[in-house]
């Protein structure tokens, strides 16, 4: 049984701090891989601003090189526009692995909008990563009021196939300040270049 850390976006585009949460979610959780689900359409973020699928998911798979992360067009492939439904393609597609939802402490102030959120909270346990500016308010979130029953204590990460979902932890790592909007202020028009890296193309620009 493969431990796959499953991380979902927009990645528009992917960049270092991606890589960073993943690679400190891949030692803290003892993973396997961490596998990015670049999504076609997320359905509670605006179409304005967005680049073309095809350049998000070049920029993914180009921040993941040399590294235990693979860059997936999953959703595109099955068709699915939310993570449940996602959720329950990639369960049923890969029983012989071990999947652990990866979020951002962002997430979790929206989560109770999320479509069937508390059954996507049974399917899987699900770590909680901590962001530059969202300290401590993860917590205090409208859907931890029902979650805070289910929190795991993050000194037994590393265990989290033994968890029976729900199961919820939160992970502190090192932060990195590296933001997708900062780099679409800095250079809108990245996805026009050769999509590799894009955060360093914007520092080439700046």
């Amino acid at each position: 049984m493969a431990r796959i850390g499953l991380l979902g976006g927009s990645f528009n585009p992917a960049h270092k701090g991606h890589r960073h949460i993943s690679l400190e979610a891949h030692r803290a959780l003892a993973l396997d891989e961490v596998w990015w689900l670049v999504s076609p359409g997320n359905p509670l973020k605006p179409k304005k601003g967005m680049a073309p699928y095809e350049a998000r998911l070049a920029s993914a798979r180009a921040m993941a090189r040399r590294a235990p992360i693979r860059a997936m067009d999953f959703e595109a492939r099955v068709g699915t526009r939310y993570t449940i439904d996602t959720l329950r393609a990639l369960t049923r597609r890969y029983p012989q692995h071990d999947f652990i939802w990866l979020v951002g402490e962002d997430i979790i102030g929206e989560f109770h909008r999320w479509k069937d959120w508390r059954t996507i909270v049974r399917t899987l346990p699900i770590a909680v990563m901590t962001r530059p500016g969202y300290s401590g308010g993860a917590r205090a979130a409208r859907a931890m009021g029902w979650l805070r029953h289910f929190v795991r204590s993050a000194d037994q990460a590393k265990r989290w196939t033994a968890w029976k979902a729900p199961a919820i932890t939160f992970l502190t790592l090192a932060p990195d300040p590296t933001s997708a909007t900062s780099l679409r202020a800095r250079h809108p028009d990245w996805h026009e270049d050769a999509t590799t890296k894009p955060e360093a193309t914007v520092r080439q620009r700046s």
